[in-house]
């Protein structure tokens, strides 16, 4: 045995997610399914190069009206 072994110990907040998950066993695909809604995106490559090429330079001080 270790001197570094610790009796086993688990917070408060993972007998809560693990109380969660048993009542609700759907619970991770359902948070999958609202991930892929909007951060699992295909993105174009071609449209992300046009975008890019399309910005407008932003002037240093936006607040600040242009004198002529």
């Amino acid at each position: 045995m270790s001197i570094f072994a610790r009796p086993h110990y688990t917070s408060e907040i993972t007998n809560f997610i693990e109380q969660m998950k048993e009542k609700k066993p759907t619970l991770e695909a359902e948070q999958r399914a609202g991930r892929a809604l909007l951060w699992d995106k295909h993105l174009d490559r071609s449209l992300l190069t046009e975008y890019s090429e399309a910005k407008v330079p932003q002037q240093p001080y936006v607040y600040q009206t242009r004198v002529k």
